[in-house]
């Protein structure tokens, strides 16, 4: 993936500049992954580089080089308002809609700095001067890479920036397992590895960092929680304010639990239902050609991946789930003959 007027950003970028680097709200380990390895790649630069997430994330990802130098918006605001005010650059990864990053949006739009867009989302917002997206992309992990490569940084890629971005492709591809790992993804991650990634390290700290709380969640989700729907090949999981405050939920104690509803055998759509105080979040998964971006988009306010996506809902937690079921009932004819099969 080549990236249009890359020379003129490689310009831009040849002397130290304010950049800001943002990441989507509820960050994951492919948002703070890439932020992380591209923020040091432009600092080894001589380029002042501040990453700015707009909510917390989740302790498994506080391993990656530089995590503790993110600015959290919603703790700091005046600090990153000053921040973004000043910035000359700012690059905005892993998303591709203003509204993902919440209230930074507005201040994003409104500011005179560059902006770079990298990302592989679907139906991208044109806020950007600078564009590096392609939804053949596992990753923006692997999107970075591509960018390091095309503007001669791969060098500033060590083992701490490399540990990142595999975190980012790793996660995003599901363990390497869904339809989005392509032969390109496998060649760049085994650059990584030749930059000094250590995949076992991070598989350890991502997926086998669990504390208790979150293993007993878990298994209650799983007997209590889980919702099959044989007759439309469709499954799904809720949780409730009661629920998460039992298991002291945290932030991404709930990630990937959506994805055991979706490895019931014959099930083609999946979603997990996590209620908060204002709000019900939506997890989205499906197999095939049912497209949980369009679904999302359509009915909660949502959007993503053909087969990866969120919205919300601002009913109660009972009549989103409710609609929820209600819609799946109008899908029937193409959730029964979507093939379960990759």
């Amino acid at each position: 993936m080549l990236m249009k007027d890359a020379a003129k950003l490689k310009q831009i970028l040849s002397t130290p500049r304010r950049v800001v680097v943002t990441v989507h709200t509820n960050p994951d380990a492919d948002a703070l992954g890439s932020a992380l390895g591209f923020a040091s790649i432009l600092k080894q630069q001589g380029h002042a580089v501040t990453v700015i997430s707009p909510n917390e994330y989740p302790d498994f990802l506080k391993w990656m080089k530089g995590q503790e130098e993110v600015i959290v918006f919603e703790q700091q605001q005046e600090i990153a308002r000053e921040l973004l005010a000043r910035a000359e650059v700012i690059c905005c990864l892993d998303f591709s809609d203003l509204e993902r990053i919440g209230h930074m949006g507005d201040i994003v739009r409104q500011s005179s700095a560059v902006k770079v867009m990298i990302d592989h989302h679907l139906e991208p917002e044109a806020f950007a001067d600078f564009e590096q997206w392609s939804i053949e992309a596992g990753a923006t992990a692997e999107l970075i890479f591509d960018l390091a490569e095309e503007m001669d940084w791969v060098h500033y890629i060590g083992a701490a920036e490399a540990d990142c971005l595999y975190a980012g492709i790793m996660t995003d591809t599901g363990g390497f397992r869904h339809p989005n790992t392509t032969q390109h993804i496998h060649e760049v991650v085994a650059r990584l590895i030749g930059r000094g990634a250590n995949t076992a390290r991070v598989a350890k700290l991502v997926y086998d960092t669990n504390t208790e709380s979150r293993l007993r969640l878990m298994g209650f989700v799983l007997s209590q929680r889980l919702v099959v729907m044989k007759e439309y090949d469709v499954a799904y999981i809720y949780l409730t304010l009661d629920d998460q405050k039992k298991f002291n939920v945290q932030k991404g104690d709930t990630e990937g639990l959506v994805n055991y509803a979706l490895s019931i055998a014959n099930i083609t759509l999946a979603a997990m239902f996590t209620e908060s105080k204002d709000m019900v979040k939506i997890s989205f998964r499906s197999v095939g050609a049912f497209s949980v971006n369009e679904f999302a988009r359509k009915y909660f306010n949502g959007g993503g991946h053909a087969n990866a996506a969120g919205g919300k809902s601002e009913l109660s937690l009972q009549d989103t789930i409710e609609q929820f079921k209600s819609l799946v009932i109008k899908y029937k004819q193409e959730l029964e003959h979507e093939i379960n099969t990759i």
